[in-house]
């Protein structure tokens, strides 16, 4: 059984399953995810397309889809008792998932580390509990729970190895009808829902600025297989801007990019591995925001900063993520080649430190034991 709540996630568990299943060709998936999943082959009992959301009162409004979700995927752990429940992010509602199925006497492996060493520390020895083994995805995560005595094993990044371009730069700017003599700026604005509601008014109107700065400049927008293009579509309705809409990370467009407006997740790690300057936008509830401070222990919250241990791109968060303030840091690295380079060299060392092991391999190695 895997249990994947986002769209991150569904691709993860699909990778997953495709690989395990070449160790082990007659295996059986079932559980909840999204097209990717489906797509792999997995039975999903559940569609968590709408399930991806993030902040307290953002949960307390999917509360009830939430809830409904998790019992179903908990009856159907106790009900057909796979031989090992893999958990893949999603933290609050897998950790409920993964201590019911726990007691249900199923293995459970926790895939993508919950970041309690960023927050809520004291809940790491709850995890130990009701998992059987951790697989983490960053090195710096493996004496955490080694030290709290939780069987754990770095598996390398999935990312890590994969983010390649199909073809070289000159051809995707051809391919894709970029002109060579403007800037090419890419906008990520997130796969939930609420927050492409939420931050795509903002990067528009940075986009609005930045076109008046810079005439001729040329924007794409990366659509998230779990938006629906009507969504984008509305927002960008009387919107005066030229903008080509691509589905999926598709890094030949990405590696075009002069720059990155990017909302936070896993796609700024996509971004940081092709070595493209970028600014990381997030927006919160103000609740959520306000709670997350008090409970947040590390001073970041972007993936290539976290994972460079010091600053290295900008964070525009809450009341920062403002269309003057992101347009301003998009303009620097458009105009300041000292600052892109710069940039560019932190994003290399990134890239360099996660090394080229496919984690997904290493992973179903891990899994494909656990079933035996």
């Amino acid at each position: 059984m895997l249990s994947a709540g986002e769209a991150s996630g569904d691709l993860h568990a699909a990778n997953l399953f495709r690989e395990l299943k070449k160790l082990i060709p007659n295996l059986r998936g079932i559980g909840m995810g999204g097209v990717k999943m489906r797509e792999a082959g997995v039975e999903l009992r559940c569609d968590s397309t709408h399930l991806a959301v993030i902040g307290l009162t953002e949960v307390a409004k999917h509360y009830g889809e939430i809830r409904q979700a998790l019992h179903s995927m908990q009856r159907t752990a106790c009900e057909e008792k796979p031989d090992l429940l893999i958990c893949v992010d999603y933290k609050e509602f897998n950790f409920r998932l993964a201590r019911k199925a726990k007691a249900c006497g199923i293995k459970v492996l926790f895939y993508v580390s919950p970041q309690v060493w960023a927050w809520r520390p004291g809940r790491v020895k709850s995890y130990g509990r009701i998992i059987d083994h951790m697989a983490v995805i960053f090195p710096f995560e493996v004496p955490f729970y080694q030290a709290h005595r939780i069987p754990v094993t770095y598996v390398g990044h999935p990312l890590a190895g994969k983010v390649r371009p199909a073809m070289q730069r000159s051809d995707a700017m051809e391919k894709f009808g970029f002109a060579c003599k403007s800037p090419v700026i890419g906008l990520l604005p997130g796969s939930r829902v609420n927050e492409v509601n939420r931050l795509m008014p903002v990067i528009l109107g940075a986009a609005r600025r930045l076109a008046h700065e810079f005439p001729g400049v040329q924007f794409v927008l990366f659509r998230a297989p779990s938006i629906k293009d009507e969504l984008l579509q509305g927002h960008l309705a009387g919107n005066s801007l030229h903008i080509r809409l691509i589905e999926g990370q598709d890094y030949d467009a990405l590696q075009c990019c002069d720059a990155v407006i990017t909302v936070s997740g896993t796609a700024t790690l996509e971004v940081a591995l092709l070595g493209v300057p970028m600014a990381i936008i997030y927006r919160l509830t103000p609740l959520s925001y306000w709670l997350g401070r008090l409970l947040v222990r590390i001073p970041y919250i972007g993936l290539p900063n976290i994972l460079a241990g010091r600053h290295v791109v900008c964070e525009f968060i809450q009341h920062d993520a403002t269309a003057d303030k992101i347009a301003g840091e998009i303009a620097r690295i458009l105009k300041d080649c000292d600052y892109a380079e710069t940039m560019r060299q932190a994003l290399r060392q990134i890239r360099d430190d996660l090394g080229e092991e496919n984690g997904v391999a290493k992973l179903a190695r891990l899994a494909a034991e656990m079933l035996k």
